[in-house]
């Protein structure tokens, strides 16, 4: 079964495609932790982690999406193609 993590902060890239601004993600379980996007990826595609964001009590899954150019990117199931949820993130330390 995948270990959940609440998605807290984010790193970007200084690319304007949305689809290839996040570099990595990060949050707290007790200790903080951040990790590359494409490890998350890995993490979710192998069942391993799960990730959500709780935007104004709202929880929101994260989840894998590929552009329509095949680069696999993460959003949130609540965005449309541009993954605002994560994007409206505050940049992790």
């Amino acid at each position: 079964m995948a270990s959940r993590h609440e998605v807290r902060c984010i790193n970007k890239t200084d690319r304007y495609n949305p689809h290839e601004r996040i570099s990595h993600i990060g949050g707290s379980n007790g200790s903080r932790w951040k990790i590359t996007e494409e490890e998350a990826i890995q993490g979710i595609e192998s069942g391993k982690w799960e990730f959500y964001v709780n935007q104004g009590g709202r929880v929101v899954d994260v989840i894998v999406a590929v552009s329509r150019f095949g680069h696999k990117y993460l959003k949130t199931i609540a965005d449309g193609e541009q993954p605002d949820n994560l994007l409206s993130l505050p940049e992790c330390p």
